[in-house]
């Protein structure tokens, strides 16, 4: 792709987390959307089909690079595990203006399905292996440590991030393999 493409949807995906941040996808127009980037609606629909078009490219570009993070660890030491979830936190961190977004109201309300749905088979096997969970009720145990994480970040986000991302994944990271009250002492 030429620099000239690749200026326009990035001012463009960085204009819409902007208009997020004031309204929800519903609320904006492709107009009010062209206006802000200084761009005219030709050249927008010449890369999306509309503004929902674009805020899914956006949530995309985010699920791609946490597939990419996945791959770079295993879950077979708890270590990584914990390296993972660092990892993964300092990536929300730095893209903090977008995750805030994708996660709030006012962004794309599949984004959190679709974070599950990557999420859910690398938790799935991690608890299937450790704790020999079969059956039924083994899918939820997964989800309930995806979705509690989840709200986790979420707050941390709303909150205006005041704990760092290795407190925070050690947060997760303890409860997941640990619990409520756990048998072993926080990481940090």
């Amino acid at each position: 792709m030429d620099r000239r493409k690749k200026y326009t949807q990035s001012t463009l995906k960085g204009c819409l987390v902007e208009l997020l941040k004031q309204k929800p996808i519903t609320s904006i127009t492709v107009k009010e959307l062209c206006e802000a980037a200084d761009v005219n609606r030709s050249t927008f629909y010449s890369h999306y089909d509309n503004h929902f078009d674009l805020l899914e490219k956006i949530g995309e570009d985010i699920i791609f690079d946490m597939e990419h993070t996945l791959t770079e660890f295993n879950f077979g030491t708890e270590r990584e595990s914990l390296q993972m979830t660092e990892r993964a936190l300092q990536y929300i961190e730095e893209k903090f203006d977008v995750c805030e977004v994708l996660l709030s109201s006012h962004g794309d309300m599949n984004f959190k399905k679709r974070v599950m749905d990557l999420l859910l088979p690398v938790i799935l096997d991690k608890f299937n292996d450790e704790l020999h969970l079969k059956g039924q009720l083994s899918e939820y145990i997964p989800l309930l440590v995806i979705s509690g994480s989840i709200a986790v970040i979420e707050r941390w986000l709303e909150n205006g991030r005041q704990e760092t991302p290795e407190q925070i994944a050690a947060l997760i990271h303890q409860f997941t393999n640990h619990g409520l009250i756990g048998d072993s002492p926080p990481l940090r």
